[in-house]
């Protein structure tokens, strides 16, 4: 389990699921969820001075009520303006019902976990809305038409609880598997409720395990006890919204006379109780403590004695426990206070996790992979004769087995497809069973059955062409930002592509949080928007993880205007190539990325013909005082230091737009149920566009989280309408019913 990785879901949108949401392509392991639980330059400079307000007072803060009346007011009637232009749109129906088929269709791949001898799904399609939690026997799942037996039928729970239910995963003790810690969120937000199943009765446990609705994480210590961290009050809750406390919670006991287990601070980002365990069924608990997004405090906890600090770098992402080893990565140099070695940032390295119990020191750090400068270390899993590793190389991937031997570690490279994306969707600890996932932009969802007894891998199933792509071709290319640095970005066009400027051009890019931007096989962007002669962009900007930690550390705080240099080194090559112009070129994001194309909206509104903002950050001033905002301060520094501040300030898309300044069209869209990224920035800087007469759009879905959907309908719909959208200003402008 990757400690941060997981925290990382709770704090931030996985960009992957603005842009790649038709199905889930990977299924998070029930038994190791602990944690389951993105006309010229204006410089920053010379734009600050163009903004038509200070940072204070903000007239617009009745937007950031919200569940406010005048706020949804408000919302209700710019959702009514948006939907009559877009859902207006001769095309929009024909996209929408193009989408929701692909979102919904039977011939999807059922992603699944292999543990207690069963493959473990969850489904939803046009019939399940809400979804199914069910199994079936690796026999049967092998076959095209598995048999599978229903756990639970969340449609049937959500309309007996009246409550809109959303399926966030499942955690079932060991070795029996017959009681599960579910977590469900209401409406997709980060706050979830966490209900004790039996599998053996196909019921919740009568006064079992459950807790309020709150942020946090829940473990299994044992059948009668769970480690518990929730934020349910301001004791007990961080700066950023999220728990402080671990508490040791017994059966038949009230959850409020808990025991405190470990206390953190208020302004740490979080507190996390994990349940590790290793081959032979040895179970070790630990707590992450993450001081910053990026910094953590790893402890583990004995079940008799005080917690114990493990020595290792702040930087670091522990991954799994394998055969005694400790597995982590490194986003820091690190030189051991009990060895002359040095281990560099971005390496696989292991301790023995027995002997830090027995001596309290680490005698040993063993490196099982250094990534060279075009590499990145992605996934890594646990079966039951080897740990798997994906690694990446120019973003293209990769996969390896490793094992350990008193301490020494071996590699192998294991078959996969060349030229792809590969993904771990789950991996086995009981079994020599791993799933691999490959695909391509013009390469459909390939699952591979991995057996790490005699590393082999085979396919065994695969999804249709969702679109046609006769004639598409894909290519790497490189550009350089303003400080040398060789930027790569790949290019999704018909081989036939004339490059005059002419091309409708979406151009997408993340640059955030050590998230990676890989190659993946969209349905719905290759219907929507390739079939009809669109070309898709994927800029792999500093600030993601393609290249590992030294990539992203580039752009953090003071120094992220790198991250919105390389993106504008992106475009202008775009237009310098012939592929598109400015006329025919829009900008994605997403969350992360919501606040980059906002930054490439008041920076550089001459590149773009349309700019979309998903799920934004766009005040950065206020960023860190809203929801999980304060967790972020990490990546984008703090609004109250006078140096950040200044920065800060210079970029805040919200602070820096002109009232004469020539703007492109902008799309924003939220959701009112996103309780990670508040929707007031979105909000906020609509009615900034409206005051100041700009164009712009914005949807905001009453339901649906940080993905801005919550069934796979509002999926289908908030894609039809980006799709209109874009249509309407890079392609053929607007069609009339």
């Amino acid at each position: 389990m990757h400690f941060l990785r997981a925290i990382s879901t709770l704090l931030i949108l996985v960009a992957t699921s603005i842009c790649w949401s038709e199905t889930a392509k990977s299924q998070t392991e029930p038994r190791s969820s602990a944690l389951a639980t993105t006309a010229g330059t204006i410089t920053p400079a010379a734009n600050s001075a163009l903004a038509p307000e200070s940072p204070a007072p903000d007239s617009r803060l009745w937007l950031e009520d919200v569940e406010g009346e005048q706020a949804l007011d408000w919302v209700r009637k710019q959702n009514a303006r948006t939907s009559v232009r877009l859902q207006g749109d001769a095309r929009y129906e024909s996209l929408m019902a193009a989408a929701q088929t692909l979102y919904e269709s039977d011939d999807r791949i059922p992603y699944g976990s292999y543990y207690g001898g069963f493959v473990w799904n969850f489904w939803q399609d046009s019939t399940f809305t809400h979804g199914l939690w069910r199994r079936t026997t690796l026999t049967s799942y092998l076959t095209d038409a598995p048999e599978w037996e229903v756990i639970i039928d969340l449609d049937a729970l959500a309309d007996r609880e009246a409550i809109n239910w959303v399926w966030r995963g499942a955690d079932c003790l060991t070795p029996k598997y017959d009681r599960c810690l579910i977590t469900l969120s209401k409406g997709g937000s980060d706050a979830a409720v966490r209900r004790e199943f039996s599998l053996s009765d196909r019921q919740f446990v009568a006064d079992g395990f459950e807790t309020p609705e709150a942020k946090g994480s829940i473990a299994w210590v044992d059948e009668n006890t769970v480690l518990v961290a929730l934020a349910t009050e301001p004791a007990n809750t961080t700066d950023s919204g999220y728990p402080s406390i671990i508490y040791r919670w017994s059966r038949g006991s009230k959850l409020d006379s808990a025991e405190v287990v470990l206390e953190g601070n208020s302004t740490d980002v979080g507190l996390w109780p994990v349940r590790l365990e290793d081959h032979g069924g040895t179970v070790h608990m630990m707590a992450a403590q993450a001081q910053t997004f990026y910094e953590s405090t790893y402890w583990y906890l004995p079940s008799i004695g005080e917690p114990k600090i493990l020595p290792i770098p702040a930087k670091t992402s522990i991954e799994t426990l394998y055969k005694g080893e400790l597995v982590f990565s490194l986003a820091e140099n690190w030189k051991t206070a009990n060895t002359a070695a040095s281990h560099p940032a971005g390496a696989l390295v292991s301790i023995n996790l027995p002997d830090f119990i027995d001596t309290g020191d680490i005698s040993a750090v063993n490196t099982l992979y250094l990534p060279s400068p075009t590499e990145s270390i992605g996934s890594v899993a646990a079966t039951k004769s080897a740990l798997l590793v994906t690694v990446d190389n120019n973003v293209i991937g990769g996969l390896m087995a490793f094992h350990v031997d008193a301490g020494e570690w071996s590699k192998e490279t294991i078959p996969a497809p060349d030229n792809l994306t590969i993904s771990l969707s789950s991996a086995s600890r009981e079994a020599d069973v791993a799933f691999i996932n490959a695909e391509g932009f013009l390469t459909p969802d390939t699952l591979l059955l991995a057996n790490t007894a005699d590393m082999t891998t085979r396919s065994i199933k695969a999804i249709p062409e969702r679109f046609d792509s006769s004639g598409l071709i894909v290519e790497q290319i490189e550009t350089r930002s303003p400080d040398g640095t060789v930027i790569p970005y790949f290019v999704v066009r018909h081989e036939n592509t004339p490059l005059d400027g002419s091309t409708p051009t979406l151009l997408y890019a993340y640059g955030g949080f050590q998230v990676s931007m890989r190659p993946r096989y969209s349905g719905s962007l290759g219907k929507l928007w390739l079939e009809n002669g669109g070309a898709y962009v994927l800029a792999n900007i500093r600030g993601g993880g393609e290249f590992g930690p030294a990539w992203h550390q580039a752009g953090l705080k003071t120094q992220r205007q790198r991250i919105y240099d390389d993106l504008i080194a992106v475009a202008e090559d775009l237009s310098a190539q012939g592929l598109s112009s400015a006329e025919h070129l829009a900008v994605y994001g997403g969350s992360n990325g919501g606040l980059l194309t906002g930054v490439m909206y008041t920076q550089r509104p001459d590149l773009w013909q349309a700019v979309v903002s998903a799920v934004p950050l766009l005040d950065m001033l206020r960023y860190h005082k809203l929801l999980a905002g304060a967790s972020w301060m990490g990546e984008y520094g703090n609004p109250d230091d006078p140096e950040e501040g200044a920065f800060l300030r210079s970029i805040s898309p919200y602070h820096n737009v002109s009232a004469t300044q020539d703007y492109p069209e902008i799309f924003l869209y939220t959701s009112t149920k996103d309780d990670r990224v508040h929707p007031g920035h979105a909000r906020k800087m609509s009615h900034l566009l409206e005051t100041l007469g700009h164009d712009y759009l914005y949807f905001e879905n009453i339901d649906g989280g940080h993905a801005a959907a919550a069934n796979l309908s509002e999926y289908a719909r908030r894609d039809a309408m980006l799709y209109v959208f874009l249509m309407q200003k890079i392609m053929t402008g607007p069609a009339k019913k």
